[in-house]
This record gives C-alpha cells, structure tokens and sequence, in this order.
C-alpha cells in the first residue's frame, strides 16, 4: 500500500451533521461517539449529527466535537489501513493526530480540549480581539504590516501560516481593522475579518495557555507510534513529554501549516495524504503549497473508499 500521511482538520471545518454517515456505516466509528457523550455527559453526538448551528459555533464545543468527529473517522480508517508513516493536525487537530498516534487517550484529549476552548474564549473579552486572513502577498508583507502598524501596548502578529499567500493575523480588535485596512496599499489582494470568537494563537492566549498547562501536567502523554508534526515548529514530536510542551506553546503561538506540509512532502517520501475528519480544508491549502503531498478527504464513508483506493495503487 502507498506511503501515506494523515493530516487532521482544526477549528473553521465544522458543520452540521457531521459524522453522522460515520457512525452509521462504521460500528467503531459509532463507539466512539458514544464515549465521547460518556466521558462530557452530554449528547455530543447530537450535535455533530443534528446542531442547532449557533451551539455547535461555540468554541467549548466546536472543539470537542470536531475532534470526535476526527477520531471516529480514524477508528474506521486505521482498521482498513496501515498506519500513516507521518501525521499533522491544523491547530485543534494536533490533538487528533497525537490521539491516533496513542500519545493521548481519546478521553483525556476530550476533557483537555473542553477546557481549551473555555479557556481560549475567556482569554479575551468579546469584541476586544478579531482575526484577519489576509490573501496574496508573502510572508514578509504580513509580518512588516503587523510590525509597522502595531502600536504600544497592542497585540498584531501572524497568527496562522496557512499557504504561500495566505497567512491569518491576530490580534487587538482595533489593530487587526486597521491592518485590514491598511492591506491593499501593502500589496495584499483581500483582508477578510474573520467571524470567530478570539483571537487565537497569538500572545492575548496566554491565560489560557496558563490555565491549559496546569490541566495537561495532570494528563499522561505516552511517546507517539509514528511521527506527529507539531505546529508550533514544523517538527516531529520526540516523546510524550515534547508532545505536551508543544501543546502548551501552540496556544500563543503561530501555526506553521505551510512549512509543516511541505516537510510531510519531502521529509517521509508520501505522495498522499488523507484528510481524516470533517470536510476539506486541508485539501484545499495543499493545492497551494509546493512539495506538499496528495490530499484526499476520508471523513466520509464514501471519501474513505476512495481514498483507501488511491492509498492501495
């Protein structure tokens, strides 16, 4: 069988009725909605099956569930296929691939991304933070348009490297529209203000990034079966412990999406990738990005055929 990355989608992917096809068609699949409504004590799956929308776009949420929706595709996944040689989640889905890699139990990375998303949204009063995906022009336009229009006391940074030519910056509220505004003279095609509820991995994170360290100290974090990229510096993690470090620093801290799909390109010799969990983003950015593999989305029961068939050739 081909060589083959797993790559697990982040906070942005959710919609709902997702994973419903899932737990239909794959009895693990379905285990695995049934301990993540076990371990929160609450329907879960509910609302991955059935919303309402406006409860499932709320981060404390939003961020359980998606990775629920990740883990049961890769219980489904991993059971007709060999492992991945390499993984990588965007963000939130950095705990998708450790749990796959058997770094994390499933229920732990349950509870540790329940408070995450608590955390993330208390970090920052609502309306005093935003995010901003600004498209077409390099990295270094980015980072020269936060320096210069930064001013004392303000946070305005890169926030996520997504592609070439496409970077999310974050930030204090004030800070990011004025950068939006600012963009086209800088030579960005489009700023487009971003509809979330924080302004995430950047440094207004760091009280959740405190409240998210003490938790996970009380976690056990066992060393991954196959390499798993972290976000925080494109590199694999090497034991539970790394993996944990990691972890903490990716709440304030920039996600190196681009530079972590291009070292799955050419540092495993994979010349596909499969997209476990919800929909394709992760696709979508792959195109744009030099030396990154094939990706195929396997979050559906159909996707998942055809992507165990691309993955057999």
């Amino acid at each position: 069988m081909m060589r083959h990355v797993a790559l697990f989608p982040g906070q942005g992917s959710q919609v709902v009725g997702m994973g419903r096809e899932l737990a239909e068609a794959f009895p693990e699949s379905a285990a695995v909605f049934d301990r993540a409504d076990e371990v929160l004590g609450e329907p879960l799956s509910t609302l991955c099956f059935e919303g309402p929308e406006e409860d499932l776009r709320l981060t404390r949420n939003t961020q359980p569930a998606l990775l629920t929706v990740s883990v049961a595709a890769w219980a489904a996944w991993s059971k007709r296929a060999p492992l991945p040689v390499a993984a990588a989640g965007h963000s939130l889905g950095e705990y998708s691939a450790l749990v796959a890699a058997g770094v994390l139990d499933f229920a732990d990375a349950l509870r540790a991304v329940r408070l995450r998303g608590e955390a993330m949204q208390q970090a920052v009063p609502v309306g005093e933070g935003a995010m901003a995906a600004l498209i077409g022009a390099d990295d270094a336009v980015v980072e020269a348009l936060c320096e210069e229009l930064r001013r004392d006391g303000e946070v305005l940074v890169p926030a996520n490297y997504n592609a070439p030519g496409q970077v999310v910056i974050a930030g204090h509220a004030a800070a990011v529209a004025r950068a939006v505004e600012a963009a086209p003279e800088a030579g960005v095609r489009r700023a487009v203000p971003l509809p979330v509820s924080a302004p995430f991995h950047c440094p207004l994170m760091l009280p959740a990034q405190q409240r998210l360290a003490a938790f996970l100290e009380t976690l056990e974090f066992r060393d991954p079966s196959f390499p798993v990229l972290a976000n925080v510096d494109a590199a694999a993690v090497a034991s539970g412990q790394q993996a944990r470090e990691k972890l903490v620093a990716q709440v304030s801290s920039p996600v190196l999406w681009s530079r972590t799909m291009q070292a799955l390109g050419t540092g495993y010799e994979a010349a596909l990738a499969v997209e476990v969990g919800v929909g394709r983003v992760l696709a979508g950015l792959a195109r744009k990005i030099p030396e990154a593999p094939r990706v195929l989305a396997a979050g559906t029961p159909e996707g998942m055929e055809k992507a165990l068939a691309a993955a057999g050739e």
